[in-house]
Formats: structure tokens, C-alpha cells, sequence
């Protein structure tokens, strides 16, 4: 089963056995973009997309808008991920979804903007990036649970929730695929990046 266009799917294959094509390189930021590099030094790179990995929408009084920081648009000419550092995750994912579907763009941006995009996907759908109660995403919440290594709440919902799903990412994505209906696809990927996060089953109910 798959869920690419016939124009993404072949763009797929032609870049894949390029040498900056790596499929684990996809969902790790690391190779998307050098945060990392120096995040605990200088901040420069660290700094410049830090915010795009979440949306802090209040709990209390949830505003998308003002979460995302009244939705800057993308300044004439420059490239998503040249983008100004504060844009929230929503407007991000929309921008590098244009750019990925842009014919325009060169393959180098395309494969930086996939990167990025699957990435951020999963950020939306980790609760404690798309939610904010005032407690660092939930870094602040220390958590027991039986059968669990302790933790904060969110350490929770990025690794041990996820390991409970199983070892192999093929048999864990060949799972999680087969209980997606036609019409779930279908809903899914439709609208924009304020419907999604609109749409997310976990927002304003976490535990």
C-alpha cells in the first residue's frame, strides 16, 4: 500500500542510491539540518530552527494564531529552510509542503524539504509538542508508571509509548499502515496545516 501521489513516487525514485538519500536520515533532524552541532555552545544554528518543532497552544485558552506567532508569511525568495526562526511547526510544514510539490524547486531543496516534512509530522503528533502547559513540554512533568523506565511525560510519549510498539520499523509501519482506512487517508490529506493540527485527536486532552 502506499500513500504517494504517481508524481511524488517517481520523483522518490529517482533520487533514491543518490548519495544524500538515506531513508533513516529522513526522520532524524540531525541530517536535515546541523542544529545540533552547536547547541550547546555558540546556539547559532541551534537558534534558527528551534521553533520550528512545535506549536505552543494553551490549554486554557487555546489560540492558534497567536501560538504561531500571528503566521508570518515566508519572505519573497528565500527558501523554506531558510526561513526566519520564528515560524511555529503548522506553518512550516505547510511551507515545506509547497516547496516539495513545487516543480521549481531543485531536487537538493525537495529532498531537504521531505526531510523536514517527515520530521515535523511526527512533532504534530506528539501531544506535548502541539500543547503548552507551562511546563517545558512536558520535559518538567516527572512521570512513574509501572512497567516504565521513570521519566518526564515527555520522554513517555517519544520513547518508551513508542518501544512498546515494537523493534522492527518495518513491522511496526506495516502495523500501523494496515489500520489506516481509505477514508482516513483521504482525510488526512486534505486542507492545511491549521486543519490538521485542528484535527489531532490528542490536542487539548493530554493525560
Amino acid at each position: 500500500m502506499t500513500f504517494r501521489s504517481p508524481d511524488a513516487a517517481n520523483w522518490h525514485s529517482r533520487r533514491r542510491g543518490t548519495p544524500e538519500w538515506s531513508c533513516s536520515a529522513h526522520t532524524s533532524w540531525r541530517s536535515a539540518t546541523p542544529r545540533d552541532s552547536d547547541r550547546f555552545t555558540t546556539k547559532i544554528r541551534y537558534q534558527a530552527t528551534r521553533l520550528w518543532h512545535f506549536v505552543d497552544i494553551e490549554l486554557t485558552e487555546p489560540n492558534l494564531a497567536s501560538a504561531c506567532f500571528g503566521h508570518p508569511p515566508l519572505p519573497t525568495g528565500i527558501r523554506a529552510s531558510n526561513g526566519p526562526p520564528r515560524v511555529c511547526v503548522v506553518d512550516k510544514v505547510d511551507q515545506f509542503a509547497a516547496e516539495l510539490a513545487s516543480p521549481a524547486t531543485a531536487d537538493s531543496e525537495r529532498l531537504l524539504a521531505l526531510k523536514f516534512l517527515l520530521h515535523f509530522v511526527g512533532d504534530l503528533h506528539q501531544p506535548l509538542h502541539a500543547a503548552d502547559d507551562h511546563d517545558a513540554g512536558g520535559t518538567e512533568e516527572p512521570d512513574v508508571a509501572e512497567g516504565f523506565h521513570p521519566g518526564n511525560l515527555h520522554h513517555y510519549w517519544d520513547i518508551e509509548f513508542v518501544e512498546r510498539l515494537g523493534t522492527d520499523p518495518r513491522r511496526v509501519a506495516a502495523s500501523l499502515i494496515g489500520q489506516i482506512s481509505d477514508a482516513q487517508r483521504q482525510e488526512w490529506a486534505s486542507g492545511n496545516g491549521v486543519e490538521r493540527i485542528s484535527n489531532i485527536s490528542c490536542f487539548g486532552r493530554l493525560p
